[in-house]
């Protein structure tokens, strides 16, 4: 539920109506008391979409900011699915990198307006 009103970069579309992202994509797993792992895989539009790692950070900062207990995320794009995906899985899976990418205010401002709910 979450993820499912983010709205594509691109177009006006969601992520759920483009059927980038699907409740059979996610999966929750207890991995100790009160901790979860969250793992989502989504699938870009076409093989070669350039804004598959902009729709990773926002599901990541998207689930970070809402989700009300302590989990590990791990997003990754579905297998098979981009020409580049090893490379976008460890951009969209390393800390660093978010942190840099969420202090470009240009790139901070797209991901706030795919995240925001809308009214």
């Amino acid at each position: 539920d979450i993820i499912r009103t983010i709205r594509d970069p691109e177009k006006p579309n969601t992520l759920e109506e483009l059927e980038v992202v699907t409740e059979n994509c996610v999966q929750v797993q207890e991995i100790g008391e009160d901790e979860y792992l969250v793992i989502i895989r989504f699938t870009p539009t076409v093989p070669h979409c350039s804004l598959a790692t902009l729709i990773g950070l926002c599901l990541r900062i998207k689930l970070q900011r809402c989700l009300p207990f302590r989990h590990k995320l791990e997003i990754y794009i579905s297998e098979g699915t981009h020409s580049t995906e090893e490379d976008i899985n460890k951009q969209i899976n390393d800390k660093e990198r978010v942190a840099a990418a969420m202090e470009n205010p240009n790139l901070r401002e797209i991901v706030e307006q795919c995240v925001t709910e809308p009214d």
